[in-house]
């Protein structure tokens, strides 16, 4: 069965940092869905005229965008998120390996999956890249919870063998055989994608990261995804642990870790010379403001990693961020953008929020499009779902005047409402209810 979805269907199908605003989007009066995939945009009339007998569904004002995708974010952390007062390396001992010391009870982990995914659907986000933990049964649970939903989700265990609890630590055989027994069950099932997952260099000796590089170089398809540059006292830890590197970059470089599929979450305090290979290599940057904000790591510069010519996607960084919401993620985005003194664009946030970060997952072909063939995964905006938004958008004089309170002030209430794979998203309950 076909469905015509009408509103104001917002298409950037180009990006807004490579040219002018104006050649970046076109607005439409509908889309057209059938089973799982996008048919077509168009005009309200001439949809109706192509696909006699749809059934339609009319969403008024809302403005109607591919889902949004999170293109890092860490779902064990879900359950501490907003937790207070910590830089990383503290944060981490106090809050974040405890918690995931809690992953290998399956039900468990069931439960944090099943409250993660639902959080994120009711904002809007579509599809993520998540981090796991070490224990196989998370990475069950995330990829089992998705595939249920029809969400595109990349994931990965996550990999340590050094400066973590004994609970939490591996070796660099057991890194290489689990994960390698994981991407070989869930890589490219339906819409899972797997992502080989060291979560840092300070938690990865040489002899882990070697092993890993080895296992992305036999399944290039795959995601690899890690830190790089959080803090300047990572960065000088990186130094201290490993002196013959050239730079941070350097110690996932010398082991294969670096090229088209790597994705490099936060990347604040880069060299000139990581900028250089970031680019050169076709590898992605992630930014996650919120996060970098809440636990004081650094101002990312968005200006010059797209002017550098980086592939860069934005991110929540759940729960070190301080929202599953990536229209709060857009507006810290905003923020930072102004402290770094560049004013990025409505449409710029927008499209980070949806193609940036598809492309930095390399999955720009599936979702955070409304090109025909690309899956039907659609987030429905009410831009006036509070009466401070209201007020302020019933002044706009445009459509970006209009959106961009939505941007900065709007949360899970701005949810309209939401397409998975084609089929609309039921709340499971009242708490995950949008307006």
């Amino acid at each position: 069965m076909t469905e015509l979805i009408l509103g104001r269907v917002l298409d950037l199908h180009s990006d807004p940092f490579a040219v002018p605003v104006g050649d970046a989007f076109t607005l439409h009066e509908g889309v057209a869905i059938r089973d799982d995939r996008i048919l077509a945009v168009g005009a309200a009339d001439g949809l109706r005229r192509d696909h006699p007998g749809a059934t339609q569904t009319d969403m008024g004002d809302a403005l109607i965008l591919p889902g949004f995708v999170d293109a890092h974010m860490h779902y064990p952390q879900t359950g501490m998120i907003a937790s207070w007062g910590k830089r990383l390396i503290d944060w981490l001992n106090t809050y974040t390996f405890p918690e995931e010391s809690r992953f290998g009870d399956p039900a468990h982990a069931r439960a944090q999956t099943d409250t993660t995914l639902d959080l994120m659907l009711s904002h809007g986000t579509t599809s993520l890249s998540s981090f796991c933990t070490i224990h196989p049964e998370s990475v069950d649970a995330l990829f089992s919870a998705a595939e249920a939903r029809g969400m595109a989700v990349m994931a990965g265990r996550t990999c340590m063998d050094r400066n973590a609890p004994a609970g939490l630590r591996d070796t660099a055989q057991a890194a290489h055989e689990e994960s390698a027994a994981l991407l070989d069950k869930w890589h490219d099932r339906g819409r899972a994608r797997y992502a080989i997952t060291p979560r840092f260099t300070p938690t990865s000796t040489p002899e882990q990261l070697e092993a890993l590089g080895t296992l992305w170089a036999a399944h290039p398809t795959c995601a690899m995804q890690t830190h790089l540059s959080e803090q300047v006292d990572e960065v000088a830890w990186v130094q201290d642990l490993e002196p013959w590197a050239r730079d941070y970059l350097d110690t996932y470089e010398r082991f294969g870790l670096v090229g088209p599929g790597a994705m490099f979450g936060h990347a604040i305090h880069l060299t000139d010379r990581e900028r250089d290979r970031l680019r050169d290599s076709g590898s992605a940057v992630v930014h996650c403001p919120t996060s970098n904000t809440f636990i004081g790591s650094g101002v990312f510069d968005m200006a010059r990693m797209k002017a550098d010519g980086i592939t860069t996607g934005l991110a929540t960084d759940t729960g070190g961020g301080s929202s599953f919401s990536m229209l709060r993620t857009m507006a810290a985005a905003y923020e930072i953008g102004q402290l770094s003194g560049t004013a990025l664009h409505p449409a710029q946030l927008l499209w980070l929020a949806t193609a940036g970060s598809a492309r930095a997952m390399r999955m720009e072909a599936d979702i955070g499009t409304l090109a025909p063939g690309s899956a039907a995964d659609l987030v429905a905006l009410n831009l006036a779902s509070t009466p401070a938004i209201a007020q302020r958008t019933a002044r706009a004089d445009d459509l970006w005047e209009a959106v961009f309170p939505t941007i900065m002030m709007g949360d899970d209430r701005a949810t309209a409402a939401v397409w998975v794979a084609g089929k609309r998203w039921t709340p499971p309950h009242a708490a995950f209810a949008g307006s």
